[in-house]
């Protein structure tokens, strides 16, 4: 399956999963598995959340932030990615002075 993301409308979302100011995202959807192109503007996040149903991998594509997962912090950069499994919770935070790009893929398991 193939999808382009010049065809999908970006959508902002604020207080996405309850976190700071919004987020950009372009999602592909199909039922069990969700791709999203994204982007967080400084000082944005995605709120601490657990995956109960599914596992998500963010790569970044540009910038740089923070990931808490499972209480501890790490700083995640351009061309790397992190990944949470089932039963466990992260929060994404742009704690820099630039955008951060990311595409994060949710499967359903």
């Amino acid at each position: 399956m193939e999808f382009n993301y010049n065809e999908i409308e970006v959508t902002p979302i604020d207080n996405f999963k309850g976190g700071e100011k919004y987020i950009n995202a372009q999602m592909f959807f199909d039922g069990s598995v969700r791709i999203l192109r994204a982007s967080l503007i400084p000082g944005a996040s995605i709120g601490l959340h657990k995956h109960e149903t599914n596992s998500e991998v963010i790569y970044i594509i540009s910038g740089q932030g923070s990931v808490i997962m499972d209480g501890e912090r790490s700083t995640i950069t351009a061309n790397s990615s992190t990944y949470c499994p089932k039963g466990h919770e992260h929060t994404l935070i742009n704690d820099s002075n630039e955008d951060l790009h990311f595409i994060a893929v949710i499967a359903e398991q």
